[in-house]
């Protein structure tokens, strides 16, 4: 379980990274754009990316 945790934390940073990496001008404008968003409209996309990740979990089980 530890390891598994910290690889899935691994692969979490890596695919973050990769943006800022490849195509840092998309990646600060889509930051630009994300601090325009009201709360609400934050928290809905937090909502739906932890979804998301939910039912990835559940399938790959």
């Amino acid at each position: 379980m530890n390891s598994t945790l910290i690889t899935a934390l691994g692969l979490m940073l890596v695919l973050e990274g990769l943006l800022p990496l490849l195509l840092p001008r998309t990646w600060r404008e889509s930051f630009k754009r994300m601090i325009a968003l009201k709360d609400g409209q934050l928290r809905f996309i937090g909502l739906v990316s932890v979804f998301a990740g939910v039912v990835l979990i559940l399938l790959s089980s």
